[in-house]
């Protein structure tokens, strides 16, 4: 957290409509020390359902400098008590890649029941209570006004509550706005074809999904409960859910061309990094609370007439049939507050298609969608921060666009000719010291090169020349591309490095005519460095 910055709990009832026992919604303010602040704060929640917000206080603080910011917890989320995590159904949905899966339906019962005999009512756990929750917290805190701001799922959350309280609210921003009336998961696949067809990649999209589920990948990660390695299973259906996942983010979408390519192929090593998304996206949440608000709020709400290719909406059901929660009664919140709805061009969870309509039909709403960008614009977007800060500054609009939302893409397109597809990039950035045998001939080489010159061996310092010279254009070519897109990685390295390749082998030639002039042991070692490492090149990174 920052300086200036008070964390606390707000005590509430669990069920308002049953008081009785309270629970403790997390929360923190940073205070503004700037000169000119103004009165009315920024009031912050993530969405998920079941997303932490509060680690988000310093990035939001230095996006409003003038203005106090409060970032305010979802009841039974991370930092807030009763935290309601669900490993069961997580384990359980981890246990799709794997043969045989797991019962998440039977893995949801065990997770109620854990729940309820901690005392946990999950009737007490959705949109309208948590939207209670923040009118409540202006109230305690004292301000007369605030200014909104919901990303994703707590769009709806910050609808619910510029409804409820409309003396209380300035403005309403609403980045990725999901609108109550969209039936989320009778969407889910649609939204996702939508996304690759925009990108121009349906073709071999649907050609990589045809192969694996003809036949499925064995791929090599980590369970993140367990810390255990396993062999995951993956489907073209798997690939395609955790794709749907994945393309929530601006440099994943820059590197999607390339990559959904070179899966269509059977370039099956880059399904690593892919694998280990799922892990990581099973401890971003807590699911119990993620399932409480999904089981009353969204669930009841969709068809599910044909069954979905993607395994979470699956899931959701199977947990939400078991839970069998009560269904919420519909809000169809309005205000009248200026609001400012921002999408991503790419947005495979609320697209533009869903997000924009909805804004025109608010009374005192514009809509802006920002090019290259796909979920949570205000994280990546700089050009949409600007916007948002705009606004914020004066909800009633006039003031010119600070700049342009066409032009507005984060990181550049990679595609197939860009990169030299190899899963070891990958592997090296989770484990730099694989990287040694580069390291280490680049030291050997620039040895090389200094004795050589000193001793006026030339071959030998020719040979450390075209060494030093690879690892140098090597080395840029790689860090070029890190400083674009550092994701890139997960796909392979910038094509560039291999016409470079051929000067490191010319380095290996001039070393062992180096040996066959002067057979000592510095010139063995050199020689058995540039052959290993050109074993270690071609075998491995190529």
């Amino acid at each position: 957290m920052p300086d200036h910055t008070t964390c606390g709990f707000l005590v509430v009832p669990e069920r308002r409509d049953t008081p009785g026992k309270v629970i403790k919604v997390g929360y923190a303010v940073h205070a503004s020390t700037a000169k000119d602040r103004k009165p009315d704060p920024v009031v912050y929640m993530s969405g998920g359902p079941a997303s932490a917000s509060m680690q988000l206080t310093g990035f939001l603080s230095q996006m409003f400098p003038d203005r106090d910011v409060v970032a305010v917890e979802q009841r039974g989320s991370k930092y807030s008590q009763p935290t309601l995590g669900c490993p069961e159904t997580a384990e359980a949905m981890l246990d799709r890649l794997r043969e045989p899966s797991a019962d998440v339906g039977a893995a949801a019962l065990k997770c109620r029941e854990r729940l309820a005999q901690q005392g946990v009512d999950l009737r007490g756990y959705n949109t309208k209570e948590i939207a209670a929750d923040v009118v409540e917290l202006r109230k305690t805190l004292g301000y007369p006004t605030w200014n909104l701001f919901g990303v994703s799922y707590s769009t709806r959350v910050m609808m619910d509550v510029a409804a409820a309280d409309p003396a209380g609210v300035r403005s309403v921003v609403l980045d990725s706005y999901l609108p109550e009336k969209v039936g989320w998961y009778d969407d889910a696949d649609r939204n996702l074809t939508d996304t690759v067809t925009k990108l121009g990649l349906r073709e071999p999209f649907e050609a990589m999904v045809t192969r694996l589920n003809a036949r499925p990948a064995r791929v090599p990660t980590t369970d993140p409960l367990l810390g255990t390695g396993f062999a995951a299973r993956l489907t073209g259906d798997d690939v395609s859910t955790i794709m749907a996942e994945a393309l929530h983010e601006a440099d994943v979408l820059a590197v999607a061309p390339a990559m959904i390519d070179a899966l269509s192929k059977g370039d099956d090593e880059l399904l690593r990094p892919l694998a280990d998304e799922v892990g990581d996206a099973l401890v971003s949440h807590e699911f119990g609370l993620y399932h409480a608000v999904q089981c009353q709020d969204e669930v009841p709400f969709n068809t599910f007439t044909t069954k979905s290719r993607l395994f979470t909406v699956n899931s959701d059901k199977a947990v939400c049939d078991a839970w069998k929660l009560p269904k919420s009664a519909p809000v169809n919140a309005t205000t009248k507050a200026p609001v400012l709805v921002v999408g991503g061009q790419y947005d495979p969870t609320t697209p533009t298609r869903t997000s924009e309509p909805a804004a025109k039909s608010l009374p005192n709403a514009r809509f802006v969608e920002f090019a290259g960008t796909g979920h949570a614009v205000f994280l990546v977007n700089g050009c949409a921060r600007r916007h948002i800060l705009a606004f914020v500054d004066t909800p009633s609009g006039g003031a010119a666009a600070p700049c342009s939302p066409e032009k507005a893409a984060v990181y550049p397109r990679l595609n197939p000719g860009d990169v030299r597809v190899t899963g070891a990039s990958y592997q090296i950035s989770l484990s730099p010291w694989l990287a040694a045998p580069f390291a280490l001939f680049a030291l050997v080489s620039l040895v090389q090169l200094v004795a050589g010159a000193l001793k006026g061996r030339a071959v030998a310092a020719f040979a450390g020349l075209a060494g030093t010279a690879f690892t140098g254009l090597a080395g840029a070519a790689v860090w070029g591309m890190l400083k674009e897109n550092e994701t890139a990685l997960a796909v392979g390295l910038p094509a560039s490095v291999w016409p470079y390749t051929w000067v490191a082998v010319g380095s290996a030639v001039l070393t062992l005519g180096a040996l066959a002039l002067r057979r000592g042991w510095p010139q063995a070692v050199a020689a058995v460095t540039a052959a290993g490492f050109l074993v270690w090149w071609f075998a491995w990174i190529l």
